[in-house]
């Protein structure tokens, strides 16, 4: 039986191919968990600015200090 020389070179193709898809299969999900972590974090903030009114006082105080200094 004869191995031709580069057949070895195929299969580290293929293994490197492999790799290479479930390494882009691991960043696409790890880019969904950060994206569904920021949108529970925001969704967690929107509903606490919602539920105070800390939101609008924090925005008088920025416009009553930006007002303060043009007058």
């Amino acid at each position: 039986m004869t191995v031709h020389p580069t057949s070895h070179l195929r299969t580290d193709r293929h293994a490197m191919a492999d790799r290479s898809r479930s390494s882009r299969g691991q960043s696409t999900a790890e880019y969904a968990l950060v994206l569904v972590v920021a949108a529970t974090i925001a969704t967690l903030a929107l509903s606490w600015a919602a539920s105070t009114n800390r939101v609008a006082s924090l925005f008088d105080l920025v416009f009553r200090s930006v007002s303060g200094m043009l007058a």
